[in-house]
């Protein structure tokens, strides 16, 4: 009996941060209301007095059902994600994606070296800059001279 009310305790522990995240955060509590006003928005629209056959051609036919449906599914994956404390990586993602295009640009063979050049000269201005360097500045093999 004992081990029993240690699991129980050992469950409850677990469960204690997400019932408390769901209680007290008010995303988690919009999305599970929006996820139900869908979710009975379905079944209002599914259970009109139809049998199963004329219920399920509407939910294959009907947009405004699938719609409803998809927004519950939505509603409710935001809702579980939230509780779960998962956090949302589209802005790392999209970043991600932008690098990868960049230097998928930058490095192509064919764009590439191009695509460098036009970079530099926005970079650095047009032709050559006070210090020499530039696409259209040439320089001298002679170096500095050294005397001794």
């Amino acid at each position: 009996m004992a081990k029993t009310k240690d699991r129980l305790y050992d469950t409850a522990d677990t469960m204690r941060p997400y019932v408390d995240r769901a209680i007290h955060d008010d995303d988690v509590r919009d999305n599970l209301k929006e996820a139900f006003n869908a979710a009975r928005d379905v079944y209002a629209e599914l259970l009109g007095g139809r049998n199963l056959t004329s219920t399920a051609t509407r939910v294959a036919t009907d947009k405004d059902v699938q719609e409803n449906l998809k927004k519950t599914i939505d509603e409710l994956r935001k809702a579980t994600d939230r509780i779960q404390g998962k956090k949302d990586h589209g802005a790392r993602n999209r970043m991600m994606l932008l690098t990868g295009i960049a230097a998928g640009v930058l490095f192509n063979p064919m764009t590439g070296p191009q695509t460098r050049k036009w970079l530099m000269e926005k970079i650095t201005g047009e032709g050559s800059d006070d210090y020499g360097y530039g696409t259209s500045s040439t320089t001298s093999d002679n170096g500095p001279s050294t005397s001794s």
